[in-house]
């Protein structure tokens, strides 16, 4: 098997090269000079503007049209990063696609739309892959606010089914004068594994007329293919499209088979045979994910600028490869390489490319801490029978390694990508007395609402959550983890604990988790926020928590402030305020998990930062001693299910102000239950009810906005609270 991936380009080298230059080209720092979208005619890619241009190409130009993408999808990896090997593997489908069909009037709808780039670059959009200046144009997936050929904005998978009947229904209501042709949906590169997938396919075979389904088979998902269609699906490729069974007949569905899924003729030919069908049919086709990887370099290669040249075995640069046949129960791609390191075939690493600007940069926020969890909880394995980690299909990105699930054995579970089923199955396995942890991205999490509500909360399921990337970042506006504490912390019977520090998530990982019956264990489901860039980051450089350096006390603080929870002079008891949970009602062994913890005693202003947000707190109480003296007091939630009522209470003396500061949606969220404590709790002394500010984000979708550019816009800065604050003495 192969090792490693990676080409290069020398900056030497032109871009287009044959003979012996090809077999010696590299892909590294192509600089803008030598790239199609300067200027220079001679290459196919850098005169597509559209799929019209696609389809005046002589038959003879189409390999070589799909070579010069390839190249470009190489060098955009090592530039830019970003989701190569499933695009590789789809260069000759996509060129086909817009060779036989009439976009946009006839529909594309890609899923996942990842697999989108090739389309982008025949619809007018190669110039975002080809000019380093320009690759923040584009998204990493469909959007029609870029082009009329993006049918949805599409960042999750299985939807690509269930979207095109709708068109396609829409089609045949209103016939000719709907102005759609054609309807095809892609679907592929796990994506199949989700149940709106199966429930499309149901749809489609019923509702019937013209609609073509290609399944981009890879034989991949995220990391491995996991679930049991995938054996009847390997026994269709290895007879050509005949075994039995075939779950796509057993749909009622027609279904044809291309084992050369990276022949452009026979896609060409394929598509025609299938072009203005009148009924529902599947397209198989055979891929090669990340196709065109050479395959030879290694990662110390890389960085001592020695990789391996480019050797295109074939016109259009897919190469041949021996890691693509290995036995049952096909669950492991044998492969632990680096984002780095992708290569063709069953290479989780292919899924996703760092660019080479990455290597050597410290793990993110969600690899960190990942890995912190699975390391904690391995030595639970041996004697806990039921503890069981729980990925729908998106292991590697949240620090679950190649080599904990190889260890873990049974103790680890892939379900694909099926969020729904993760979160029941979770649910499942609690109530038979086991420990489910179940850990994927905020943003997929949205898929399983209804499973939250019914098959976790409302069974008061034992099941932990890891929500990673949860809070604001710069990503796209379909994984945004802005609306997570929104979600989460409304849910009855949810316990949702935001650690500010590995050591309180590493605490907050063992309560939650705690065999059943024990003394702490908590009575429900428990999602634990997995922290992000700013606590990270302070957990790097001690100086970013300005008050207390990172060093906390060992057990929360709560109402440990002067004249707490006094009830003279118009006060009311923490324990009797109505239609909040008081700590003092809490479980006695789960209490000090929900304490807030108070870092810092001060008076005239509180700052309670949640999460992410909490350097944020000691940061701008350094700024108000510094320049302003006053002391503030800083407070730590640490979660945000349930109102700390006794240090609410507490604050009503020797302070003004109460400021809550979180990296989510402000509307809805954290924050505006402060608030509505304190207007709902209102006493007949004005002076002991606090002004209360709340500091988070808008209710909007945002897309690859900078985390900076994003606080900044929020007033989330040190600058902007502390200048509201003094605005109100």
């Amino acid at each position: 098997m192969r090792s490693a991936s990676g080409n290069g380009f020398d900056s030497s080298d032109s871009f287009a090269v044959s003979g012996a230059a090809e077999r010696t080209a590299r892909l590294h720092d192509i600089p803008p000079s030598i790239t199609p979208s300067h200027g220079d005619d001679s290459h196919l890619l850098s005169r597509i503007a559209s799929p019209a241009d696609v389809k005046a190409l002589a038959p003879n130009e189409l390999a070589e049209l799909c070579r010069e993408i390839r190249t470009t999808l190489l060098a955009y990896g090592h530039q830019h990063g970003g989701h190569i090997g499933s695009n590789l593997g789809m260069v000759e489908a996509t060129v086909a696609l817009h060779r036989v069909f009439d976009s946009p009037r006839d529909r594309i709808v890609f899923d996942v739309s990842h697999q989108s780039y090739v389309h982008k670059m025949l619809t007018g959009r190669a110039a975002a892959y080809l000019d380093p200046d320009r690759f923040s144009e584009v998204t990493g997936f469909t959007n029609p606010d870029e082009s009329k050929h993006d049918q949805f904005v599409l960042g999750h998978t299985g939807t690509s089914i269930s979207l095109a009947c709708g068109l396609a229904k829409t089609r045949d209501m209103e016939g000719p004068n709907s102005g759609i042709g054609n309807v095809i949906a892609v679907i592929g590169d796990g994506s199949l594994s989700s149940g709106v997938a199966f429930e499309g396919l149901n749809n489609a075979a019923e509702q019937g007329g013209n609609l073509i389904i290609v399944f981009n088979d890879n034989e991949m998902s995220i990391a491995g293919d996991f679930g049991g269609m995938y054996g009847p699906l390997a026994r269709l490729r290895a007879s050509g499209g005949t075994a039995q069974p075939n779950l796509f007949n057993a749909f009622g569905l027609d279904y044809r088979y291309v084992e050369a899924g990276n022949d452009v003729s026979a896609l060409v030919a394929a598509f025609e045979e299938v072009r203005d069908i009148d009924h529902p049919v599947v397209v198989h086709i055979h891929t090669l994910k990340g196709a065109g990887y050479d395959g030879e370099e290694t990662h110390a290669d890389r960085q001592t600028a020695s990789a391996s040249p480019v050797s295109f075995d074939s016109p259009t640069g897919v190469h041949p490869t021996d890691n693509v046949n290995h036995s049952e129960p096909w669950h492991s791609d044998y492969c632990n390489l680096s984002d780095h390191e992708p290569h063709e075939g069953q290479c989780e690493a292919s899924h996703w490319q760092n660019p080479d600007a990455a290597i050597g940069k410290p793990d993110d926020p969600r690899k960190h801490y990942g890995k912190m969890a699975m390391a904690a909880l391995e030595p639970r394995f041996a004697a806990e029978p039921g503890l069981v980690v729980i990925s729908p299909a998106t292991p590697g990105s949240n620090g679950i390694t190649h080599e904990f699930r190889e260890r873990a054995g049974a103790h680890y579970v892939d379900t694909g990508i099926t969020e729904s089923h993760a979160v029941a199955y979770a649910a499942g396995i609690a109530r038979a007395g086991g420990t489910p942890v179940v850990a994927t991205t905020a943003s997929f999490f949205q898929r399983a609402y209804d499973q939250f509500f019914q098959e976790m909360s409302l069974n008061r399921s034992r099941v932990t959550v890891l929500d990673f990337l949860g809070g604001l970042s710069g990503s796209d506006n379909t994984h945004s983890g802005a609306y997570d504490v929104t979600m989460f912390s409304n849910i009855p019977g949810v316990t949702m604990l935001v650690p500010t520090s590995a050591r309180d998530y590493l605490a907050d990982l063992a309560w939650a988790t705690a065999p059943a019956g024990s003394a702490d264990a908590p009575a429900g489901p428990a999602v634990i926020r997995v922290p992000g860039e700013a606590i990270l980051a302070a957990e790097r450089d001690a100086t970013l928590l300005p008050v207390t350096g990172g060093q906390i006390a060992d057990r929360p603080q709560s109402a440990s402030l002067p004249a707490s929870a006094s009830s003279a002079s118009g006060g009311i008891s923490a324990a009797t305020v109505r239609g909040t949970v008081s700590v003092t009602a809490q479980h006695a062994g789960a209490r000090h998990m929900l304490d807030w913890r108070v870092n810092q005693t001060g008076s005239q202003v509180a700052i309670i930062g949640l999460g992410n947000a909490y350097p944020l707190a000691e940061q701008t109480a350094a700024a108000l001693s510094d320049d302003y003296g006053i002391t503030a007091t800083v407070i730590d939630p640490r979660q945000c299910t349930s109102l700390d009522s006794d240090v609410l209470e507490s604050l009503r003396d020797g302070h003004q102000q109460v400021i809550t500061l979180e990296d989510g949606q402000l509307e809805g969220g954290w924050g505006e239950k402060v608030t509505a404590y304190y207007a709902n709790h209102h006493v007949s002394d004005g002076s002991r009810n606090p002004h209360v500010l709340n500091f988070g984000a808008a209710k909007e979708f945002t897309d690859r906005v900078p985390l900076g550019e994003l606080n900044e816009r929020y007033g989330l800065t040190v600058e902007q609270v502390t200048e509201a604050i003094t605005r109100c003495f």
